[in-house]
């Protein structure tokens, strides 16, 4: 790398609103969408809200979230993170609402929200030419980063209670995070051999830590006798948060990638 290069990457370190995808920021976004697995169910079932009561206050945490994240002049760790929470929160009740009160059905809910995505990330290809996941640096980046993102977990939702729901494909929780780790590895080998092109790469990782967070997520709180721990829901994601605030404080580039370039 040059010196010119060199300096180009650290500037666009220091004015990008979202991290490097390192391996910290996806075990930070595992814990994002268990987080939002947990929190949004103490909302929909423990506090007994129902989905589309959850749906609008987890809404209106989003709208909250999406203004303070757009307000932002680079990539603030507390910010960011809290919008991705939000996007994984609005993604589960959303998702659950559809699945379960509508009654949409975890087959026509993933299909409908995978064609969401892919036309998301086609029209952010064709309207910017280039899709940069780790590089939001324009105003036009930005809104098609957090459509795709609220409609990848949403995705991801529908995909993990598919896997372990008896009305679904009903391997269960464990087995069912299980399944979505290794496809995460598949991903992690494909990308090691340049095999896909990254953008693509990423996307699916994002699409499949949804529903690990799931799985997991479920595998913590719900009865053992459906295959879980049985703990408390809003305990499970409070202690959830604060592990990703460790990694992001402990990984200097989560915590600011400028000065860790």
């Amino acid at each position: 790398m040059t010196k010119s290069e060199g300096v180009g990457a650290s500037v666009a370190l220091m004015l990008s609103k979202a991290p490097p995808a390192i391996l910290a920021f996806w075990l930070v976004k595992i814990c994002a969408t268990t987080a939002g697995e947990t929190g949004g169910d103490a909302l929909s079932m423990s506090l007994k809200l129902g989905y589309a009561t959850a749906s609008l206050i987890f809404l209106g945490f989003f709208v909250v979230a999406l203004l303070w994240q757009l307000s932002t002049d680079r990539y603030r760790p507390l910010a960011y993170w809290t919008m991705v929470v939000a996007t994984t929160t609005i993604g589960t009740t959303t998702s659950d609402f559809l699945d379960r009160t509508a009654h949409f059905g975890y087959v026509w809910s993933s299909a409908f929200w995978l064609a969401l995505v892919v036309v998301i990330l086609i029209a952010w290809r064709l309207v910017c030419g280039r899709i940069q996941a780790d590089k939001i640096m324009e105003r036009r980046d930005e809104v098609f980063y957090w459509l795709a993102i609220v409609s990848a977990n949403t995705l991801g939702t529908a995909l993990g209670d598919f896997a372990a729901d008896d009305t679904g494909l009903n391997l269960g929780f464990v087995v069912g995070a299980g399944l979505f780790s290794g496809l995460l590895v598949l991903v992690g080998l494909l990308w090691r051999l340049k095999a896909v092109p990254t953008a693509v790469l990423f996307w699916a990782a994002y699409v499949l830590t949804r529903p690990l967070g799931a799985t997991l997520g479920d595998t913590l709180t719900k009865p053992v006798a459906s295959g879980g721990l049985n703990l408390d829901r809003l305990a499970a994601t409070g202690v959830i948060l604060l592990v990703m605030a460790v990694i992001v404080v402990a990984t200097p580039r989560l915590r600011n990638p400028a000065s860790a370039a």
